[in-house]
């Protein structure tokens, strides 16, 4: 009891471990209301990722596959693709690349219902577009166009894989891609 007793004296009467490093139980308060804050705003803002039409599709994927050419040549392909959806809006990236072959591909789409409609650009060869089709749940059938240049494309998610096909009228002729989370 002596030894208690003397501890407390020390800490100016009070036990060491009652003292939250200064901070006042307001402090506290207000420290804890931010982070619970915080967290309440990034648990919304991912819901908010997580709903909509292109949910199924959200964050990096990466994988490989073939790309075909004009010339009926085909290459082996790594790619990277990242898909941010906000509610029925998504943007999203592909890059592609061989040995002797590459491709950026963006777009921006937006659904209503099943149909989906935006623009679309391959930054390596400088052309853009516009994207329209249909779909829903990670699964969709688009068309890519611009003048000259039309592509059929499938995209079919399952879980964290992803495949992704590609049809063109022109030198580029196809690919098919495997992506996974």
């Amino acid at each position: 009891m002596e030894h208690l007793q003397a501890y407390r004296a020390a800490g100016g009467g009070k036990h060491r471990a009652n003292k939250q490093f200064g901070t006042s139980v307001p402090g506290r308060r207000l420290l804890i209301a931010a982070a619970v804050l915080f967290a309440a705003s990034v648990a919304n803002t991912e819901s908010k990722a997580q709903s909509g039409p292109f949910a199924p599709l959200a964050g990096s994927w990466s994988g490989a596959g073939t790309v075909t050419l004009d010339d009926g040549s085909t290459e082996r392909i790594r790619c990277r693709a990242k898909y941010a959806p906000i509610g029925p809006t998504m943007e999203m990236s592909l890059t592609c690349a061989s040995d002797a072959y590459k491709f950026n591909l963006g777009a921006n789409v937006k659904a209503e219902g099943n149909a989906i409609a935006g623009s679309w650009s391959e930054a390596s060869r400088n052309i853009s577009g516009s994207l329209q089709g249909r779909g829903a749940g990670g699964n969709y059938e688009l068309l890519a166009s611009t003048a000259g240049f039309n592509a059929n494309i499938s995209l079919k998610t399952s879980g964290n894989k992803q495949n992704v096909t590609m049809r063109a009228d022109s030198q580029f002729r196809g690919a098919n891609i495997q992506l996974s989370k």
